[in-house]
């Protein structure tokens, strides 16, 4: 035997430990990538191993903090209690020299003992003789070593995530209040119930915002918070009461009568929604008695300020009439904040547990009672298999017909298994073949047969035959289908449908999972070995070279017209689909023309909203029509006499025949006419004589002519919408994007925009203020964005600070001027903007109208029009000023000058000379 590794494929390692569903076989770390058995044992042990080293370590995170520590002393030399060394990476400091040494001795036993790769010699990565996990039923054992290997998976996420907690807050279990360099802290609401870590402050319910139309009072504002805090507490303990009922009579029920009078004993009372229908109306009565008392006393505790919601003085812990409090303040604040996130999981969980009750009929929403369920799997049929259960993207069952279901089942399996050899038959000659010969009388060796397609040629007739016969044997006497048995289960064949296969499955559970991964298998062989015939077939290679793909018609055609980088030959209209270079070229004719008309015809839909002809387009016509008249766009087509439609048509038909009608030097679109196709209208030329120019000039034209094409459609598109030429949005009625419109900032083409989520309370004073606040942003960003541009070009005479001998040119442009602007001057610019801020800009109801009508009209519609291009020019500088900002920050200069940020890490050495740097991009590095 060969002592070369022993080699296997990916697919599935059904018998592997570790694969479960949903998943599978499912290899992240690519331990299987090599294919070598023995280091997928060896990278599988070690899993293992730092599998249980992190569920141990996981655990001495956790019983430090739970089940205290051992009494005593950890080295009675040093004077170290095992209460000394705190829980988690502290304890690294305190551990002894000597403790540190034992740590790693016991390692090393644990790792030499039973002998270094014991258990990959023994085929059984993990398994060191000592059995923890073990059971006599095989299926129990592969199930519990499964579910280790899940579990290790999970420590050594969960460890990882302890180290960090550990190590940014200093605490085993990561206490908030000792991360203060946390980005996530912010305004301090520590005094509010509710607030925990890791999220601190978290509002998803909006109850610290107002309603729309309520008053903005602070004190009213936080009155509502307490009254809403308190019954989100409320409703959370009633949650945790309910959710402990659908648990608890799972396990116990009380002994003994709930109703005497009604002969109803407890353990008659089912679990659930069910329970509703069994409950006497005295009962319901007790109950909502019950719940109406503990209402109206509890909620008299929220008037009282000096209390926290849900702290009623009738009520102790948990809410629980006349129950003993909590005296001290931090220990009851910390106790109220736990119950409050317990409430909030509560109330999330009973809505589920309600959920699945009602579907499924059962408390605990079993399955097999859910018979509606539309994603009910057919269960009992081959091929069901998490994650996607009965899965039939075919459509085996459309007619509903069973029979005609098994037969395409066992006809899918068979070519499934003939898929399956065939990937294989393609894969294996690449790294093995016959020795000897594969046909003696011909002297045909099994090396001189190549791979792939190329194979057909090869095999002898003969050979074609014995295939034929072996085939139509098994078909006929093998693979014949017992409608007693599974599709594609055969008698007379084996695993894998091998013809008299001696491996065969007693099991019938087994057997049905192996027919389901088979079935799995085949599915995937099948895509896989209609891959391998696309790629043979078109290379010439069972690999698919691509070099020896020459007639690919994606291959590029470097000298043809409109190839270009960065696409290169692209071609999404199939024009080269054909293969016929005639074909190619009238297309790509055509191509041309019509990018020329699009090009014309976008000028057209520009010109006239800037310039038309004087006088007139039809003077002698029976009502006269001047070029002022036509309106742009598709509407000038019903305005457009008979006779014009006939000039335009006939202007046509002369250029497509007498102009366009003979190629020059066998080149689309050359038609020696000059620019742009003119030939006699004295601004023509005669051609560019120069190729290389005149194939560039083409390329460009080309690239330009695709664009004008997208770009007409895009103007009869909007102008067919809003009726307009240039898509007037007001035009446009019927736009479900239509919104607001009375509303400062609406604008086409977005409409009604609030990415900031403006409007997300629904108050209207809120909006306001906000929108004043963008308002003033705004104009403060145009100044500045003015205030970068302008000292580019112009700097004030004389001096800024006559005292200091400072002069307005001495001060440097962008962020650098912060440092020369004198304490004075500082003081001058706070006071400016406080003044503005406090009694100039003051709010009149109107967002941005302090009274200074710098952009003002007589027509209302003129003044919205000024204020929401102000407001969308804000927007546009505020983005402006961060990047100047950025760009000054990164490049010590206020225009970004390149060549100073000499950091970048975009900057690059010049690899002009470089293969691969082509126009548009040069050298790109994403």
């Amino acid at each position: 035997m060969s002592s070369k590794p022993c080699l296997t494929s990916l697919k599935a390692f059904e018998s592997e430990l570790g694969v479960q569903a949903p998943v599978g076989f499912w290899d992240p770390l690519g331990l299987a990538r090599d294919g070598d058995v023995l280091a997928f044992q060896r990278r599988r042990s070690v899993e293992l191993k730092h599998g249980r080293i992190a569920m141990l370590a996981t655990m001495g995170y956790i019983t430090p903090e739970v089940a205290g520590k051992f009494p005593g002393y950890l080295d009675p030399s040093a004077g170290l209690k095992f209460e000394d060394v705190p829980n988690g990476l502290a304890a690294l400091s305190k551990v002894p020299g000597g403790g540190w040494a034992q740590i790693l001795l016991y390692m090393s036993w644990c790792e030499v003992s039973r002998g270094a790769g014991s258990d990959i010699a023994s085929g059984r990565p993990g398994d060191f003789g000592w059995y923890v996990l073990t059971s006599s039923d095989p299926e129990e054992k592969t199930k519990k070593l499964n579910a280790e290997i899940a579990n290790g998976r999970l420590a050594m996420m969960a460890i990882i995530g302890m180290f960090y907690q550990d190590g940014l807050t200093g605490s085993a279990w990561g206490d908030w209040a000792n991360y203060t360099d946390s980005p996530l802290r912010a305004v301090d609401f520590s005094t509010e119930l509710g607030v925990t870590p890791p999220l601190g402050f978290w509002d998803p319910l909006g109850l610290a915002a107002a309603g729309a139309g309520k008053t903005q009072d602070p004190a009213v504002v936080v009155a509502q918070f307490k009254r809403r805090r308190a019954v989100e507490v409320q409703h959370g303990r009633v949650a945790m009461f309910a959710c402990i009922g659908y648990i608890v009579p799972e396990y116990f029920r009380w002994p003994g009568l709930l109703s005497k009078s009604e002969n109803l004993a407890f353990a008659d009372i089912p679990n659930g929604l069910k329970a509703y229908s069994y409950i006497p109306l005295i009962g319901w009565t007790q109950i909502l008695a019950f719940v109406g008392t503990i209402e109206v006393y509890n909620l008299a505790g929220v008037s009282d300020d000096s209390r926290t919601p849900g702290d009623s003085p009738l009520f102790g812990a948990f809410g629980i009439p006349g129950a003993g409090g909590i005296s001290d303040p931090e220990k009851r604040a910390k106790s109220l904040n736990a119950e409050l996130n317990n409430g909030r999981l509560a109330m999330m969980a009973i809505i589920g547990m309600f959920f699945q009750d009602g579907l499924t009929g059962s408390a605990w929403g079993d399955w097999e009672n859910y018979v509606d369920s539309p994603l009910r799997a057919f269960e009992s049929e081959l091929g069901v298999q998490p994650p996607a259960g009965f899965w039939d993207p075919l459509g085996f069952t459309a007619d509903g017909d069973a029979a005609a279901f098994r037969r395409r089942r066992y006809i899918e399996l068979k070519h499934g298994r003939v898929a399956m050899f065939a990937c294989l038959g393609y894969i294996v000659p690449e790294y093995y073949r016959w020795p000897g010969d594969l046909s003696p009388s011909l002297g045909l060796k099994f090396t001189d047969v190549p791979t792939g397609f190329a194979a057909f040629s090869k095999v002898p007739l003969s050979g074609w035959a014995q295939m034929i016969a072996f085939a139509g044997t098994v078909e006929l006497f093998q693979y014949v289908d017992d409608p007693e048995r599974a599709p594609g289960d055969f008698k007379n064949a084996g695993l894998l449908g091998v013809p008299n296969g001696f491996l065969r499955l007693s099991d019938e559970e087994a057997r049905k999972k192996k027919l389901a991964a088979e079935l799995a298998n085949g599915r995937l062989a099948m895509m896989a070995i209609i891959g391998m015939f696309f790629q043979n077939g078109l290379t010439g290679t069972a690999w698919g070279d691509w070099a020896e793909y020459t007639a690919s018609p994606l291959r590029a055609y470097e000298n043809e017209t409109g190839v270009q980088p960065p696409v290169g030959f692209w071609d999404p209209l199939g024009l080269s689909a054909s293969g016929n270079n005639f074909d190619f070229q009238r297309r790509r004719e055509v191509e041309l023309k019509h990018g020329r008309v699009s090009m014309f015809a976008t000028i057209g839909y520009i010109v006239p909203e800037y310039w038309r002809f004087p006088g007139f387009l039809c003077e002698r016509y029976a009502a006269p029509i001047k070029f002022a008249d036509m309106p742009n766009g598709l509407q000038a087509i019903s305005k457009l006499p008979a006779l014009g439609l006939f000039q335009i048509v006939l202007f046509a038909g002369l250029i497509e025949t007498n102009v366009y009608n003979e190629q020059v030097n066998d080149e689309p679109g050359n038609y020696g006419a000059g620019f742009l196709g003119l030939r006699s209208v004295g601004i023509m030329n005669t051609g560019i004589s120069d190729p290389e120019v005149r194939k560039k000039k083409l390329n460009a034209e080309l690239a330009n002519g695709r664009l004008a094409m997208m770009a007409i459609i895009g103007m009869f598109f909007q102008d067919g919408l809003t009726g307009s030429a240039w898509g007037d949005w007001s035009n446009y009625t019927d736009s479900p994007l239509r919104a607001f419109e009375g509303e400062l900032g609406v604008q086409a083409p977005v409409g009604f925009w609030d990415p900031v989520g403006y409007t997300r309370d629904g108050n209207v004073e809120t909006f306001k203020r906000r929108r004043e606040t963008e308002i003033k942003h705004g104009r403060v960003a145009m100044y500045a964005t003015i205030g970068y541009i302008v000292p580019e070009y112009f700097k004030w005479p004389g001096y800024l600070s006559p005292s200091l001998g400072l002069s307005f040119e001495d001060v440097p442009n962008g962020l650098a001027a912060i440092s020369k602007v004198p304490g004075q001057g500082w003081s001058q610019i706070v006071a400016f903007a406080g003044y503005y801020e406090l009694f100039v800009y003051k709010y009149n109801g109107t967002p941005g109208d302090y009274g200074w009508k710098a952009i003002t009209s007589s027509d209302p519609e003129t003044v919205n029009k000024k204020l929401s291009a102000e407001l969308a020019n804000g927007r546009l500088a505020m983005m402006a000023i961060i990047g100047m900002f950025y760009q000054d920050g990164l490049t010590g200069s206020a225009w970004g000058d390149w060549a100073n940020y000499t950091d970048s890490p975009l900057r690059a050495v010049d690899f002009s000379t470089e293969l691969g740097v082509t126009p548009p991009l040069g050298f790109w590095d994403p």
